[in-house]
């Protein structure tokens, strides 16, 4: 290069690795560099051309001093969405975590999605003990003080209703989100005492096999949970993200059991009684059970199996313009870790491997992205995880055809996201 003259720079050139638009994971390192030097590249222009730069208010006042318990930002306004009530089901119902606007893997308290059977209980701790009796060599009581004084360990879980995602199973909700069409899934620290010390303290005889859990809701919820989970890694759940949980998810105390559907992990935790059977309580046979298109149902059908659901862009979003965009969401599997994800952008007929944005952990969320060239032509976004035992997410007719149309719980089917030449962001079916 002559001295006085400046080489042009070279525009990189975009390698696409699938169809309709997916470029290599190694571009996103490229769109955050290339984002960050335009915004360093305007705010120098802007000195050089003489502008003025005003001092905002907020920088020239004093705000509001400590508080007692922190909140959000006033101009953040992410909610829940909380299901309709009914008059006849007082109490019932769900609300659902805002996934389409949240990053990372770990979900705020106050935004972990709720399942209800008859409203949330106001517990005073002082008055609230946790028996464990049935087939144990000595019968035992715990104030919560008691259990506060136990070893505890914290283990990173979601947390998953076994009715996620059903609707798709229906068809329709041509325009429905992220959080309504999924957002019964979550995932926090969760800090306890595992099941198994409590039970090797009361001493369980040889014939048990089973432990029956219920909860201190008007509801008297109650799940039988077989007893080697119970043993494995199920746990006594004191504190969420720190704190201690929430009376939305089972304040003071209660039962979770990684990487199964939701509804075993007993809120409000009051008594685990050690049996022979299963207690066939009511919310284990009138409901999570497995209809299949026989009319037959399938019982105590626990694991949640592997799935992922591409975030952004996705359903009521819009592509504002041509161009790259960083496509990104979450994976997760009740049998282990996420080991790869891939994402199609033509329904399917070609997948490339996504980036592992975070840890791989055990029975949690895990992110991933890939960047995609958008020409405006019509795409249909999918994304397909693969967990640590091999388990690979299924298409929406293969869970169809396995299951029906009947049942409304435990569908993993790979969610597809259209985007019109407009850019509007729906839930299809492909």
């Amino acid at each position: 290069m002559k001295q006085g003259k400046l080489e042009k720079k070279r525009q990189p050139r975009l390698e696409k690795v699938a169809g309709n638009g997916l470029l290599s994971r190694r571009h996103l390192l490229g769109l955050g560099l290339g984002g960050a030097g335009l915004a360093m590249s305007q705010a120098v222009m802007g000195q050089d051309a003489g502008l003025k730069l005003e001092i905002p208010g907020w920088s020239k006042t004093p705000g509001p001093g400590p508080s007692a318990y922190g909140s959000a930002s006033s101009h953040v306004g992410l909610e829940r969405q909380s299901g309709f009530g009914n008059p006849l089901y007082p109490g019932g119902g769900a609300s659902r975590s805002p996934l389409q606007h949240l990053q990372g893997t770990i979900t705020p308290n106050n935004l972990h999605f709720e399942r209800h059977h008859a409203g949330v209980p106001d517990i005073d701790p002082a008055g609230h003990k946790l028996v464990i009796n049935g087939l144990v060599r000595q019968p035992l009581v715990f104030d919560y003080e008691d259990l506060l004084k136990y070893t505890m360990v914290s283990r990173i879980y979601f947390l998953e209703c076994s009715g996620n995602s059903g609707a798709l199973l229906y068809g329709g909700n041509p325009d429905g989100t992220a959080q309504s069409l999924h957002g019964l899934v979550s995932c926090a620290e969760w800090t306890g005492i595992p099941i198994s010390t409590l039970l090797e303290e009361a001493g369980v005889l040889p014939e048990a096999r089973w432990i029956a859990a219920v909860g201190a809701d008007a509801a008297s919820m109650g799940r039988s949970v077989p007893l080697n989970k119970a043993m494995d890694d199920s746990m006594l759940a004191l504190f969420q993200n720190g704190e201690p949980v929430r009376p939305e998810q089972g304040y003071p105390m209660r039962l979770f059991n990684p990487g199964w559907e939701g509804n075993t992990s007993v809120k409000w935790l009051t008594q685990i009684k050690v049996t022979r059977e299963p207690a066939q309580f009511r919310d284990e046979t009138s409901k999570y059970t497995d209809t299949m298109p026989d009319r037959k149902s399938l019982q105590f059908t626990f694991p949640m199996d592997v799935k992922s659901l591409i975030t952004s862009p996705s359903g009521q979003m819009t592509v504002a313009r041509n161009g790259v965009y960083r496509v990104n969401g979450i994976a997760w599997s009740g049998s282990g870790s996420i080991r790869r994800v891939e994402v199609s952008a033509d329904g399917g007929s070609t997948w490339a491997d996504a980036l592992i944005d975070s840890q791989q952990l055990d029975k949690a969320l895990t992110r991933f992205s890939i960047p995609w060239q958008w020409d405006g032509s019509p795409a249909v976004l999918q994304s397909r995880a693969t967990d640590s035992t091999g388990n690979v997410q299924p298409t929406r007719e293969a869970v169809i055809a396995a299951k029906g149309t009947i049942n409304r719980y435990h569908n993993p089917c790979i969610q597809s996201w259209g985007v019109s030449p407009s850019g509007e962001v729906t839930n299809v079916y492909v």
